[in-house]
């Protein structure tokens, strides 16, 4: 079903996609959008390496960007933007010539060596590591950091406001601070002349039109210098405040770990003149346990390690969901989130435009341009197994779940059953043989079957050993759906019956519908398997 873009627009005007709420409140912030585009930002700290945090912020920003297109027809820009001259904190674990960095502690990160040797310094490194990692998923963007704004003088005359309402500002932030805190706190922290530091020192505003401040470096001295031109940053919840007016920037969404941030941050863009973006309030990833993930426990999922088990579009997918709701990040959910995936996206080319707008995939399709099954009908909108049942049947192989091997049963349920026709699975068979390995194979435990089990896999046996070998799903479905209602076998229902076949034949507690199994797994060695059960019996 070919959908006008009329159509589109109509629905999206009420659509209750979360991607179009936002898009709607920013429309009427801006029904003719602006000169140059509507700006969206998204924002990343280089102190450490992109991660799933990092995705899913440019992610989520980006399908707001294209409902927002969608609905006004009005051009958009995205800033992917580096806080690159914050200063260091910390040394990071994951980093080589650990002492490089700690002899640099307190300087921007863009004026900080590379500790692995490649770059002209630490910024400039991991920012080569975001967009590399942006670049990977077919994001557009305009990569823009914060060292090149400041030392270029694009924030000076937003640097002059900082200094003109210095007061309003220590007003806003003041209460908000710890006792020690507010006796070295200052919207602006200078750059000493002498070691290079970023320093929390409190400062007075000479001229504030010249942009001139003074304050006392580290070695005593008291010094007198601009705050322009890269010679000083601002805060944090200054610095958002000021990128957000310098910018112009009318759309950004943030963790709800940044809430209080946000609201300072707000009232500090209206004393500059400005106003608070359009955006959401996202919640956070949990792990397997409900505890909010953090860095140093390592109770987290990252990308590298999603995309072993899972393919790109299924995190996409996951991320999709409510963000204003928490979600368990863990490698339970992802065998759900691909089949999800590919049954949200079989669905697009028959549904009416409201359908599709509501349809996860509809706008992961459309995020990157990749327009392809998202407004028409198109090809390889269909994964021909599920992941759960390649799963499966990579189970069943066990130690001999080669791609080779996999391959080779996939010609029983899948026509023309080559890596090449089938691109998208075959990219999941791999996968598949991975997480098997790691999070399958070790909890399999085979049971034996016992009482009218017995009676019920021989004769599910017979049954197969007369079927004919090109039988289809269905029909070997009804074989065994039949086989579970005879009474002398004693199921009181038959999800016993299906739990008695994956406990005793695959070694879990839940498995696929089995006649799918058994056509993609083959009749005569199913039958093998039900032999083993029997004879533990």
């Amino acid at each position: 079903m070919t959908i006008s873009n009329d159509a589109l627009i109509a629905a999206a005007q009420t659509s209750k996609a979360w991607p179009f709420q936002e898009a709607q409140r920013l429309a009427k912030r801006l029904p003719q959008g602006k000169p140059g585009g509507v700006l969206f930002e998204t924002g990343y700290g280089p102190s450490g390496l992109p991660h799933i945090g990092t995705f899913q912020e440019v992610l989520r920003t980006t399908l707001v960007r294209r409902a927002y297109e969608t609905l006004t027809g009005q051009p958009t820009r995205l800033v992917a933007f580096s806080d690159d001259m914050d200063g260091l904190r910390k040394v990071p674990d994951n980093v080589p010539n650990k002492a490089l960095l700690d002899a640099n502690l307190g300087k921007p990160l863009s004026r900080i060596p590379d500790p692995f040797e490649k770059f002209e310094s630490f910024a400039a490194h991991n920012n080569a590591m975001l967009r590399d990692f942006l670049d990977r998923f077919g994001f557009e963007y305009e990569f823009v950091s914060s060292s090149d704004c400041y030392n270029g003088g694009k924030f000076d005359e937003a640097l002059k406001g900082v200094l003109a309402n210095f007061q309003a500002i220590l007003d806003i932030m003041l209460p908000t601070l710890g006792e020690e805190r507010r006796k070295t706190y200052s919207p602006i922290m200078p750059i000493s002349p002498t070691t290079g530091a970023v320093l929390q020192v409190p400062i007075k505003v000479v001229d504030a039109a010249a942009g001139i401040i003074r304050f006392t470096d580290e070695d005593g001295a008291v010094v007198e210098q601009s705050a322009l031109g890269g010679m000083a940053k601002c805060q944090w919840k200054v610095d958002w405040a000021m990128r957000w007016v310098g910018l112009g920037v009318d759309y950004e969404m943030y963790g709800k770990d940044l809430t209080d941030s946000g609201i300072q941050s707000g009232k500090i863009a209206r004393v500059l003149g400005g106003q608070k973006p359009e955006g959401l309030i996202y919640e956070l990833f949990l792990d397997a346990k409900g505890e909010k993930i953090s860095k140093s426990k390592g109770n987290g999922l990252s990308i590298e390690e999603w995309l072993q088990y899972g393919s790109p579009e299924s995190l996409g997918f996951y991320i999709f969901a409510n963000p204003k709701s928490a979600k368990q990040l863990h490698a339970g959910v992802i065998p759900k989130a691909v089949d999800d995936y590919w049954q949200f996206r079989a669905a697009i080319p028959s549904q009416d435009a409201d359908k599709r707008l509501g349809n996860p995939v509809w706008h992961l399709l459309r995020a990157n341009e990749r327009h392809e099954g998202a407004d028409a009908p198109g090809q390889g909108d269909t994964l021909p197994v599920p992941f759960s049942l390649l799963l499966n049947l990579v189970g069943v192989l066990g130690a001999g779940a080669t791609r080779e091997a996999v391959w080779s049963y996939l010609g029983n349920y899948v026509a023309d059953a080559t890596p090449e026709a089938h691109p998208a699975l075959d990219a999941l068979v791999e996968r598949a043989i991975a997480y098997n390995r790691d999070f399958v194979a070790p909890t399999l435990e085979k049971r034996a079957p016992a009482g009218g089990e017995v009676a019920a896999l021989k004769a599910l046996d017979a049954a197969l050993e007369a079927a004919d070998p090109a039988t289809s799903a269905e029909d070997l479905q009804t074989i065994v759906y039949e086989i579970g209602k005879v009474e002398e076998f004693g199921f009181e229902s038959l999800r016993d019956w299906f739990k008695a076949l994956y406990e005793t034949l695959l070694g879990s507690e839940q498995g696929p519908r089995m006649g799918s199994f058994i056509a993609l797994y083959g009749i005569a060695p199913t039958r093998v398997l039900i032999a083993e059960a029997l004879a533990k019996a």
